[in-house]
Order: structure tokens, then C-alpha cells, then sequence
């Protein structure tokens, strides 16, 4: 049993002061509210919940800070960025991929971010001839050694896109047939557990067929587990899609499908007004990416509407260009206040939502849940043991109170001030720093070294 004292803690109905967590078998078993520390307590500043990472593909860990020279033909965008997340993809094994996983949920972990939604279509290794299970148990490995509670979303990947039934030759270890991707899912279904839970996914409709996207849906369904897509990322994917299935990605998926709160779809940047409309009253979680987004050159999703009319959202990492929740959520807003030439856009009138810190904080919590196969991240009696702990000396919160708290956090700096974090019961970071951080960290520097030879060697040559 571990006990936490919080001179202030963000619950499931709001700020509350002198807080005792109770935790016994990786949960809150009690909430004492008003409450004295006591001998053994960890004496804290400020608990808040840890934020789900909705959306993330952990070998691109490895490409951050590698594809930002510009090319010869002055034309970089997405597409030319595919071509270079591919050709790293054809070199990751699954040592590789363990050792990329742990260093990066390590810093997730450090970062605030306690669970992650892994969308995951490198299912084969190199060269292998038959399916195997390599670079899921890697997957695995690193969750377990990091502490980080992991959904694990399997992608179904068929073709190349609309008008391309064969995947391209970079894209072949990612290709699998609806009845091979079933039988890869009900096997890890029956590893879950633990820090293990499962979602389903498919890439994008530019790269499943109708019925295959029919299937692994009927399975989401079935199961009752999140469904992940990425959808409407690119202009250009609309276009195809128009093109192809006659309406743009998101309005055909709601005429085909019935989508409710399982559904997590990624990125939806490119919707006209209708369509946001619509998609916010389904109920379905939207997982926003925007430093990778930003990065990418994607476009700005329509917040305003979707949250208008009730819509929920995810915050994911994604290619990992950032690892800090807090930073994704002063993107979204900035990028919303530059194009609106306004400010506060996700805050609402209402005393508890008028603080957009708050709002995105506390919509990125909800709908992270979610997108992870939770009702709720909330700290509540009964939930899982995850959460973080802020010092509250830190000279970025020094001073204010719950209802600027999180204003802060998002808006006033890069460095975090951020003390421990617990996942399922245990310290993974204490005094802000990973356990683990040191081991992981050479790990993760030999396995850079043997992807990017030329690149190390020139380093150590100058």
C-alpha cells in the first residue's frame, strides 16, 4: 500500500485541498478529503491526472530532428516525409524497436503522459517470410520495463490507396489480409492485462478496402474496444477520396458506419462545416497531434466548431517531434488564435470551462480515456493508480490558485515542473527523472548509432 498526501489534488468533481490517496493492487482504493498527512505519506504539491497519449508510432521516435533539411526540388510535405519515414521503417527490427519504445515511453512517462494508444503496423520484421508476433512482444517489453500502460492498436494496412489495390514495395511488411489481421488481434486480446489493454485500427481509407474496414469494425464492435483511423490528414487524401467514394472521408464514414464513442479518429484536420458538426454530435473522440501536425505542414483542425457543438478530443504525439502533453495543447490553442486573430478559443463562459488551460487539460483527459478503452481518467475511487505530481514551489506555478493552475502548466513554459508520476501503483519517476532513465538511454543510443552509422561517425569525427 502506498499513501499520498497532496496539499492540493484535481478529483473527478474539482480542485480539492489536503487530499490523502489511498493506493492498494494498481488503484485508488480511497480518497480522504481535508484530510492531515500521516506517517508514511509522500508528501506532495499538486496531483493531477495523467493525460492518455492518444495517438503515437514509436520507431518515428528515431526520425525526429531527420527530415528537416529541404529538398532539391523545393517541394517538402507530407509526402516527401513518407518517403523517409519508409526508408527508416525498412531497417527497424524488433531489438530496435524495443530499445526506441522504452527510451521513448520513459520520456513520455517524465513528460506526464501515463498511458498510450500505439497504432502499430510494423508488424513484421525485416525480411521475415511469415507473420510473426517480434514486434508486438517488443512493444510489450518496453511498456512492461518502462511502467507506461499501453493500448495496443493493430493497424489493418492493405493497399498503397484508392486507385492502388497492391501496396508498394515499402509497404509491404505493413500489408496483411483482414483474416491474417484477426487472427494477430485475438492473440494479443488474449495477452491483456495489466498495463496491457487492446484497441483496433486501420490506417486510413486510402489504404483498406470497404470490406476490409467493414471486418475489423464488426471485430471493434464485437469486443467493444476502440476503433482508431487516420482520416482527412491531407488535402490531397480528400481529393482521392472524392474521387473514389464519391463524399469526403468523414462524411462517407458516417454514412457507412455508426460512430459513438469507441471511434478515435486521428488527425480529421481537413473537414468542411457540416461535417465537424456532425462528427461532434456521434460522440466520437477526435485525437489531435499538433506539434506533428505543425510539423508535417497537415492544416489546422476547426476546434471552435467541433467543441461548440459538443465534440470531444484526444491530444497524441504521434512522429514524437514533441513529448510533452502540455505543449501539445498550447499548440492547439495557439494555432486556433492565429487563425481566429482572437484568444481563449477553447474556453467557454461557464466558470468552470472560462479558463482554456482547464478546458484542454480537462477534454484531453476525457477523451484520452477513451481513445485508450476507459470511460474515465479521472482520480477517482477505484480508478487505476495514475496520476503525477507537480511541485507547486516551482516558480512556474508559485502563486496560483486552482483556478489558474492549469493555465499555467500550458501556457507559461517548456521545462516542466513535474515531480513523480505513478502508474498502476508504483513511483516511475521521482524527483523528475525516470527510473529507469539511464538504462534506457544507452539502449536506446546504441540502437541510434547502428540506424544512422554515417551520421554518429561524422559526429564523432568533428
Amino acid at each position: 500500500m502506498t499513501t499520498v498526501f497532496a496539499r492540493k489534488a484535481l478529483l473527478s468533481d474539482g480542485w480539492s485541498d489536503r487530499v490523502r490517496l489511498v493506493v492498494r493492487d494498481r488503484e485508488i482504493a480511497r480518497i480522504e478529503r481535508a484530510a492531515a498527512p500521516a506517517a508514511g505519506d509522500v508528501e506532495s504539491g499538486i496531483v493531477i491526472p495523467g493525460v492518455a497519449n492518444g495517438h503515437s508510432h514509436a520507431f518515428q521516435r528515431a526520425l525526429a530532428g531527420r527530415t528537416e533539411q529541404r529538398g532539391p526540388d523545393d517541394r517538402d510535405n507530407f509526402w516527401t516525409w513518407r518517403t523517409r519515414m519508409y526508408q527508416l521503417a525498412g531497417r527497424i527490427d524488433a531489438a530496435a524497436l524495443a530499445a526506441i519504445a522504452r527510451q521513448l515511453y520513459t520520456e513520455m512517462l517524465e513528460a506526464g503522459y501515463t498511458s498510450v494508444a500505439e497504432f502499430h503496423y510494423l508488424h513484421n520484421e525485416p525480411g521475415a517470410r511469415e507473420p510473426g508476433e517480434a514486434m508486438f512482444e517488443a512493444l510489450v517489453s518496453a511498456a512492461r520495463d518502462s511502467g507506461m500502460r499501453l493500448a495496443y492498436v493493430p493497424v489493418l494496412y492493405q493497399r498503397a490507396g484508392f486507385e492502388d489495390p497492391q501496396p508498394t514495395r515499402e509497404q509491404e511488411r505493413f500489408a496483411t489480409t483482414p483474416q491474417a489481421f484477426e487472427a494477430h488481434y485475438e492473440r494479443a486480446r488474449d495477452r491483456a492485462g495489466g498495463l496491457l489493454s487492446v484497441g483496433i485500427g486501420a490506417h486510413s481509407l486510402r489504404a483498406v478496402t470497404v470490406p476490409g474496414l467493414a471486418r475489423v469494425v464488426a471485430l471493434a464492435r464485437r469486443d467493444a474496444v476502440p476503433m482508431h483511423l487516420h482520416i482527412a490528414e491531407q488535402r490531397r487524401e480528400v481529393d482521392q477520396c472524392l474521387a473514389a467514394l464519391e463524399a469526403r472521408p468523414v462524411r462517407w464514414l458516417m454514412r457507412q458506419f455508426e460512430l459513438d464513442s469507441r471511434w478515435c479518429l486521428v488527425h480529421a484536420t481537413h473537414l468542411d462545416a457540416e461535417e465537424t458538426e456532425a462528427l461532434a454530435e456521434t460522440g466520437a473522440v477526435v485525437c489531435l497531434c499538433p506539434s506533428t501536425e505543425a510539423n508535417l505542414g497537415d492544416g489546422l483542425f476547426p476546434l471552435a466548431r467541433f467543441l461548440a457543438h459538443g465534440g470531444r478530443i484526444a491530444i497524441g504525439s504521434d512522429s514524437h517531434v514533441s513529448l510533452n502533453p502540455f505543449e501539445e495543447l498550447r499548440w492547439l490553442e495557439y494555432g486556433q488564435r492565429l487563425t481566429s486573430e482572437s484568444r481563449n478559443v477553447a474556453g467557454h463562459a461557464t466558470a468552470r470551462d472560462s479558463h482554456s488551460g482547464r478546458a484542454l487539460f480537462e477534454r484531453a483527459v476525457e477523451g484520452g480515456a477513451l481513445a485508450t478503452g476507459r470511460d474515465s481518467g479521472a482520480l477517482e475511487q477505484g480508478a487505476p493508480a495514475d496520476f503525477v505530481v507537480l511541485d507547486d514551489d516551482n516558480p512556474m506555478l508559485v502563486g496560483h490558485e486552482a483556478d489558474s493552475l492549469l493555465d499555467a502548466l500550458v501556457f507559461s513554459g517548456f521545462s516542466l515542473p513535474i515531480d513523480r508520476v505513478m502508474t498502476a501503483g508504483a513511483w516511475r519517476v521521482i524527483d523528475g527523472r525516470h527510473v529507469d532513465r539511464a538504462h534506457a538511454r544507452a539502449e536506446y543510443a546504441d540502437v541510434i548509432r547502428r540506424l544512422f552509422p554515417a551520421t554518429d561517425a561524422h559526429a564523432r569525427a568533428s
